[in-house]
């Protein structure tokens, strides 16, 4: 059993920068593909980056070389870091936690969820 808690939300200018972190517990966090997704208002929970146990990522394209996901498994910990934040980016962020999958790009694969982080980019 996985619990994650995302932490690091909030409102930040067009151009900005915001750090998302997402706490795990249990002892085999390194086992797990961590990813982070987001939902706007209105929309489907999309498929944002993901980081792999041997530390493999991929982004979705509206992302790429804008965001940058990393871990740190002595901390059980994964991080999201955003910068050139715009508009479009607003949404409510998940942490997502998943053992056994194929693609890693969808949601379904995923087991565990957080709470989520409500990120507000304005114009």
């Amino acid at each position: 059993q996985v619990q994650l808690v995302e932490s690091g939300g909030g409102l930040v200018q067009s151009g900005g920068s915001l750090r998302l972190s997402c706490a795990a517990t249990g002892r085999t966090f390194s086992r797990y593909t961590m990813a982070w997704f987001r939902q706007a208002p209105g929309k489907e929970r999309d498929f944002v980056a993901h980081i792999r146990t041997g530390g493999s990522t991929y982004y979705t394209d509206s992302v790429k070389g804008r965001f940058t996901i990393s871990r740190d498994n002595a901390k059980n910990t994964v991080y999201l870091q955003m910068n050139s934040l715009n508009p479009m980016d607003t949404a409510v962020y998940y942490c997502a936690a998943a053992y056994y999958g194929g693609t890693y790009y969808t949601r379904h694969e995923y087991s565990y969820w957080g709470q989520g982080t409500q990120v507000t980019v304005s114009s």
